[in-house]
């Protein structure tokens, strides 16, 4: 009897055949997150400068009101929305608006809100871009996406001019394509 003739190896080879496809398809590139969302609900960020005077004693408070005289310029402009900005399909439907939050000093985070949804994928990042397409090397990675669906606060560095980064993309590091973007003015 040769291999050939005797078929009993072919069910046996079909199963594994069958499960390295799996494997590949839902281990590897990903496709369970075609299946599945990741919905998050992050509460919306509290500046460190925000809760300060509430926790402070009576003594911390006097101390700090002669630091607080030479400051008043950062107080004037005080927590509030820097940019905002409503997201448009990319490669794949994508909802929402991204905000971008201060504390009128230079703590600055980026928020998707509570609208926000995009498809899911594997690999998600959130960049923000001198544009939403062709950005090559230009843009600065604030971290994977921590959900395809709901309210998320991302931290932007100190250094992040958003005058020259005014675009937040969310961007399929594995396939290199951007699900969609938001323009922030």
């Amino acid at each position: 009897m040769s291999l050939f003739t005797d078929r009993k190896w072919l069910a046996p080879a079909l199963v594994a055949g069958a499960a390295v496809v799996a494997f590949l398809a839902f281990g590897v590139f990903g496709v369970r997150t075609l299946f599945i969302d990741d919905e998050v609900s992050e509460a919306a960020p509290v500046f460190a400068s925000e809760g300060a005077d509430e926790a402070m004693t009576d003594d911390a408070a006097m101390e700090d009101e002669a630091l607080a005289e030479g400051e008043e310029a950062m107080e004037d402009s005080g927590p509030g929305t820097a940019a905002a900005g409503s997201f448009v399909d990319g490669a794949h439907p994508t909802a929402g608006s991204a905000v971008v939050l201060t504390d009128g000093g230079t703590q600055r985070v980026l928020r998707l809100e509570e609208d926000f949804a995009t498809d899911n994928g594997p690999d998600l990042n959130v960049y923000l871009a001198s544009s939403a397409d062709g950005f090559g090397d230009d843009y600065v990675d604030l971290g994977d996406l921590k959900g395809n669906i709901g309210s998320q606060n991302y931290d932007i560095p100190t250094d992040v001019d958003l005058s020259v980064y005014d675009t937040v993309v969310i961007w399929c590091v594995r396939f290199g394509v951007g699900f969609g973007s938001a323009e922030l003015a």
